[in-house]
């Protein structure tokens, strides 16, 4: 009876632990542009150039274990144009998909897609817009 007692809370805490994930923190691992993007929100078409009417993704993945709040800074010419964020947890790989629309169109030119987690960039990706063909 005694082994039993001693066995059960040893067990109950490897349980525990190995619920846990990896004990790493958040962090941003990959930054994916497209056109569109898949039912999972990975980007489903790659690309880095884009028509002024198109939608522009990003797929922002992060791995590791926690909570935090991921956002995008869209500039074009020197100047904010979108920053949106969203809340995020997470206790393994996460992707979470951003959009940037224009009901005019964008103008051509180059644009950046600047990632945040909890305020501190995770990454820049640049892209452009070319006037349709």
């Amino acid at each position: 009876m005694r082994k039993f007692e001693i066995a059960l809370p040893v067990m109950i805490l490897f349980a525990c632990l190995a619920g846990c994930g990896s004990g790493h923190p958040l962090r941003v691992t990959t930054m994916q542009l497209g056109r569109s993007v898949n039912p999972d929100n990975t980007v489903a078409s790659f690309t880095t150039v884009f028509t002024p009417m198109e939608t522009v993704y990003i797929s922002v993945v992060t791995t590791g274990v926690g909570s935090a709040t991921l956002s995008v800074r869209w500039t074009y010419g020197g100047k904010v144009i979108g920053e949106p964020e969203k809340h995020v947890a997470s206790r393994t790989d996460a992707v979470t998909e951003f959009r940037l629309q224009s009901p005019g169109g964008f103008p051509p030119g180059d644009y950046t897609a600047e990632v945040f987690l909890n305020g501190h960039s995770g990454g820049t990706r640049t892209f452009r817009v070319e006037a349709a063909r």
